[in-house]
């Protein structure tokens, strides 16, 4: 077995997941009642304390039943395991969405107990293979005994054998979104990330369902890892965009370096900003495209993605932020070209703080990836004050998971990033060599107060750079669209090349700003 889950780990994980379809719809009843397990109290506060005493103790890892087993359950073998549509949750209650089960398999070992609470009580969902149908001759009777599943999925209404949630390995969960396609994952918590030190994946070690209604589910979790433990309520609403309201409860049995509260993670390999990289016949691969933040003071951030030659975090300390998140603004398919994976529907996800969060940064980490199985973008909000043994957090917060950030900005938004070679368009090759090594960059923004506005040469391009100098810029309107393009020169010496070059621009028109602040860390020595 691998020594530990990692980041690659879970997102495969979840591409099997996703693919945990039943092939045809049968008659749906509900799990029979006698199948459950007896009934306990139950409440929030009773789960709240449960947790307060997990952190008080030593963490001690769940026990893993036949884990050579489950090991060798991979990819393609988690594929001919199937849940029987018959024993989905609620399927027959009328006017609710089923809920089916997840088997557990080589990247989802860890036992997970799944309870449906009812008037105050709670009833657990014993794991049985009579749940599932299984491809492999022998497979079911030798797992008879395992302690729990992998986690859960919220299906579509009937008749559509589809889901539209997910809770499946250590603390993640996602939602495809109103266009029904899986994209970036959330997090119940990240515990240092990118940091020296390994970094931790608590689990979800027990979930306790309400009864849905025909578009929301309420789920509680108890969360358990090496430094901390938790609870949490997550209120679940299917719409456009898909809603998840997130109360988290946190004890820390150890200090936490970097606590990543509302994490997200993403993949992003190439687009039109790094092309160079594209090494795959079609145009762009990705989840995200950028991190979008709302400031405290109100100012809006689009931090264009890379995947770097190295492990990067870039830090954007705030006061109580307005929100933030990782989204997918290219919803145009022809820029992917992808009749499979349709990139240009995965979901973006905005995450709004409810309540005062304090100081502290969005961070954003930039991880090196070859191939777009590679799970290497996460975001998340890290408190200034430091986490210490002994304390306990909480934190409140909606993710809205739609085709876009659910607030527009009152300025106009950055449309897309190009980079390439310095200078005028069309020059000579030996008059181009005489120049100083530079590199263009072209932003489009378009929206806002923009979006009405005739050409005209007076707007201005107010772009900054940690080192080097800016030449030739200049914001003019793209002929024929409504599109505004900034475009200028970045000169930078080879002293400092390993040293990446932090990048700003917006566009204002006298003392007014009319765009959002386009953000780009340019890692001037060559990539891999």
């Amino acid at each position: 077995m691998p020594p530990r889950t990692t980041r690659r780990d879970v997102l495969r994980l979840f591409a099997a997941g996703g693919m945990l379809a039943v092939s045809g719809l049968l008659p749906l009843t509900a799990l029979g009642a006698g199948r459950l397990g007896p009934r306990r109290r139950f409440s929030f506060d009773r789960l709240r304390e449960q947790a307060r005493a997990l952190a008080g103790r030593p963490y001690a890892p769940p026990a893993i039943a036949n884990a050579d087993l489950l090991h060798g359950i991979d990819f393609d073998t988690i594929q001919t395991i199937r849940f029987r549509p018959e024993h989905t949750l609620w399927a027959d209650a009328p006017g609710s969405l089923g809920v089916q089960l997840f088997h557990p398999h080589r990247f989802a070992q860890k036992p997970v107990r799944v309870y449906l609470v009812d008037d105050g009580t709670a009833r657990e969902v014993p794991f049985s293979t009579d749940l599932f149908t299984y491809g492999t001759p022998g497979l079911a009777r030798k797992l008879a005994h395992h302690g729990g599943f992998a986690g859960f999925r919220v299906m579509d209404p009937a008749p559509a054998d589809t889901d539209w949630l997910a809770f499946q390995g250590a603390s993640y969960f996602r939602s495809s979104g109103p266009q029904g396609q899986y994209g970036l994952s959330a997090r119940g918590i990240a515990v240092n990330t990118a940091l020296p030190q390994p970094e931790e994946f608590p689990d979800f070690t027990a979930f306790y369902l309400e009864q849905p209604d025909d578009e929301r589910i309420t789920v509680y979790a108890l969360l358990d890892g090496p430094s901390l433990s938790g609870v949490y309520r997550f209120d679940c609403r299917r719409a456009d965009p898909v809603v998840t309201e997130v109360h988290a409860e946190l004890f820390i049995r150890r200090d936490v370096e970097r606590l990543g509260v509302a994490p997200l993670t993403s993949m992003f390999w190439y687009a039109e900003n790094n092309r160079q990289r594209a090494v795959d016949w079609r145009p762009e691969i990705h989840d995200s495209d950028g991190l979008a933040v709302w400031t405290g003071a109100g100012e809006r951030l689009w931090r264009v993605l890379e995947a770097p030659p190295m492990v990067k975090t870039s830090s954007f300390v705030d006061v109580n932020p307005r929100g933030f998140g990782l989204s997918q603004r290219d919803r145009n398919f022809e820029h992917y070209q992808d009749d499979g994976a349709f990139y240009d529907r995965r979901p973006t996800v905005w995450v709004e703080p409810l309540g005062a969060w304090g100081e502290g940064a969005v961070q954003l980490v930039e991880i090196p990836t070859d191939d777009e199985i590679h799970d290497n973008i996460v975001a998340y909000w890290t408190p200034r004050e430091p986490v210490r043994a002994g304390s306990a957090w909480t934190f409140d917060y909606r993710l809205y998971w739609g085709n876009d950030e659910p607030v527009m900005p009152a300025v106009a938004r950055v449309r897309h990033t190009w980079k390439g070679r310095h200078g005028i368009p069309g020059l000579a090759a030996s008059q181009a060599a005489a120049l100083p090594a530079g590199i263009k960059f072209v932003i489009d923004f378009a929206g806002g107060p923009l979006a009405d506005l005739e050409q005209r040469y007076d707007l201005e391009p107010v772009v900054s750079t940690s080192r080097g100098r800016i030449d030739n810029a200049y914001v003019l309107k793209v002929v024929g669209t409504d599109r505004w393009r900034a475009a200028f020169d970045l000169y930078v010496d080879d002293a400092g090349a390993d040293d990446p070059v932090e990048l700003r621009c917006y566009v204002r028109l006298d003392d007014r700003t009319l765009t959002e602040t386009w953000l780009y860390q340019y890692i001037a020595a060559p990539t891999c």
